[in-house]
């Protein structure tokens, strides 16, 4: 009996490993963008690491730096004009970027962009309220290696006020609510022990 027990307790520790490997990053297959819905993840305060220290430019040549945002929640949304799936959620984005009007701030990372023509044509097709990094050269996704990889889109990465990663939602997003909800909750340091 105490055989059976310890063989059962190993299967179920293997099982639990291979998925949480499985689960850990949705795949990219052969399209070079996630699509699986978004694993939402977040991280209890004493789990961050340094603030994420950013500098770059828009997609106007303007300088962006992260440390402006400090003092709330920075939702960083990395997007390209290629991706079905971010074409698909854009207005779902608006919609949560105005619902947190006050609570959060938003900067889009464009990544794997053919061209910033192409990345400016579509903030004013899609009508985007928020600024967006120009990533096309893959060092701005650096500042969050370990939470993003170069296929990681779309994807969503929140800051706490103090500038380090508190939440993130990798693949597309299951709702409009839930990005305002996990904001929401680390804006209100309701994430201390969630963990998705």
């Amino acid at each position: 009996m105490p055989r059976r027990l310890v063989l059962l307790t190993l299967l179920v520790a293997t099982a639990v490993a291979v998925l949480g490997a499985c689960s850990s990053l949705p795949e990219s297959g052969d399209k070079g963008y996630t699509t699986d819905e978004g694993i939402v993840t977040t991280l209890a305060v004493d789990d961050r690491e340094s603030p994420v220290a950013l500098r770059a430019d828009d997609l106007d040549g303007n300088e962006i730096s992260l440390a402006d945002y400090r003092g709330k929640p920075l939702v960083i949304v990395v997007w390209g004009a290629w991706c079905v799936e971010c074409r698909a959620e854009q207005s779902e984005v608006n919609g949560a970027a105005e619902d947190l009007a006050g609570t959060a701030e938003f900067v889009g990372l464009d990544v794997r962009e053919s061209s910033v023509d192409n990345a400016r044509a579509y903030v004013r097709e899609k009508e985007v309220p928020y600024p967006s990094i120009d990533g096309n050269d893959g060092q701005a996704l650096k500042a969050f290696t370990g939470s993003l990889s170069p296929y990681t889109v779309p994807a969503f990465v929140i800051l706490d006020a103090e500038g380090r990663i508190a939440a993130s939602v990798i693949g597309r997003l299951p709702s409009r609510l839930t990005l305002v909800d996990v904001v929401e909750e680390v804006a209100s340091g309701a994430t201390g022990n969630a963990d998705g």
